[in-house]
């Protein structure tokens, strides 16, 4: 029932749009552009990397649903990914573009350098959603999370995690790859809680969030500080803190600090039900996936999204972008069975496997 609501809704909506635009406008806008037939839109998808199992899990089939959805089973998503390569997505731009999509959605490698393949598509014709990372170049629309508040969830978690001992040692800081913006954001809004109320031992720029990488830093943190110097971890999401947990471990470090995460990937839930990882930061996918979907198919069809992106944010490039911008929640213990659990984003069976079972059970997960 919701899904037809949700179709029903939005062709109302775009009917009514489409006969507020003129058709002058709407010609201008298609000149160049392969020009959708009805509901018969080709939507290019672009992730950035598989490394979070977000991407394919929970983005690529929200998004494909909502575009079915949307246009009645007669749209169809191109779909890449660039496997944490931006020369690779530069290509699969120019790709897309020679296949005449008629609307892009683009999740950055690196927001910066995507700003020369935005162009192109905007010359072509093609209209760019970016997608939970800002892009650079003129971009038609954005969606994502409160990216600051990420951070200040993360922060507040940890002195909560920490109480009387915020100080008695020090932190160490993990942050995301310098060439997604949202990392940037994360940082900022771990700062400014953080900063005042602990002791940062040392702090890194993770290279492409690779969880490995994540762990080489520990390593390095721990042997420069000592493992009983350190009180906390702040990871930027639950990849890295896989890698800093088992780092953590291999150097002896009994009982593991509080240490944050971000994604509530499902290897991340189970640590936080084991008492490893004290929380991660639960982003409902299905919105962020469902305001892309809509915002794409709207400028597909050379409609206003004035309806759907009520908020506008600015890029270093871009003034004024249509945006829509989804709140958080801190994941802990306490809340899985009201966050991911009640979201269907996984079933207890999932994750009280065998190896949780006990820890499930303690923790009232049945």
């Amino acid at each position: 029932m919701r899904r037809a609501a949700v179709a029903v809704a939005a062709t109302a909506m775009a009917a009514s749009l489409a006969a507020c635009g003129s058709a002058k406008e709407a010609g201008e806008k298609s000149k160049d552009s392969a020009a959708p037939v009805g509901d018969e839109i080709k939507v290019g998808l672009l992730l950035p990397e598989n490394q979070t199992a977000r991407y394919e899990k929970f983005d690529k089939p929200l998004i494909e649903k909502t575009v079915t959805e949307l246009t009645r089973g007669k749209g169809k998503v191109v779909y890449a990914n660039a496997k944490q390569d931006a020369t690779t997505q530069s290509s699969q731009v120019d790709t897309m573009i020679a296949n005449k999509v008629n609307v892009l959605i683009i999740d950055a490698v690196d927001s910066k350098a995507i700003a020369g393949s935005v162009k192109k598509a905007k010359d072509a014709g093609i209209p760019v959603v970016a997608y939970d990372r800002l892009a650079e170049g003129p971009i038609d629309a954005y969606t994502s999370f409160d990216n600051e508040e990420v951070g200040k969830v993360q922060g507040k978690a940890l002195l909560e995690a920490l109480g009387d001992k915020a100080k008695a040692g020090q932190i160490i800081m993990m942050n995301g790859s310098v060439t997604d913006p949202n990392a940037k954001l994360f940082k900022q809004g771990a700062h400014s809680v953080l900063d005042g109320n602990v002791t940062v031992g040392k702090e890194y720029d993770t290279v492409e969030w690779k969880p490995e990488n994540a762990n080489t830093n520990m390593a390095a943190a721990v042997s420069a500080l000592g493992k009983d110097k350190i009180v906390g971890v702040y990871s930027a999401n639950d990849g890295m803190a896989g890698g800093i947990i088992t780092a953590l471990k291999a150097a002896g470090v009994n009982p593991l600090p509080p240490v944050t995460g971000q994604d509530a990937e499902l290897a991340g839930v189970q640590r936080i039900v084991a008492g490893e990882q004290f929380m991660s930061v639960y982003k409902p996918y299905a919105p962020e996936a469902e305001a892309a979907a809509k915002m794409a198919v709207a400028l597909a069809k050379h409609e206003e999204i004035e309806t759907i992106a009520k908020s506008k944010v600015d890029s270093p490039t871009t003034k004024g972008v249509p945006s829509v911008l989804i709140p958080v929640v801190s994941l802990t213990k306490a809340n899985i069975a009201d966050t991911v659990v009640r979201d269907n984003v996984y079933t207890v069976a999932e994750i009280c496997t065998d190896k949780y079972k006990a820890a499930c059970d303690a923790a009232g997960l049945k």
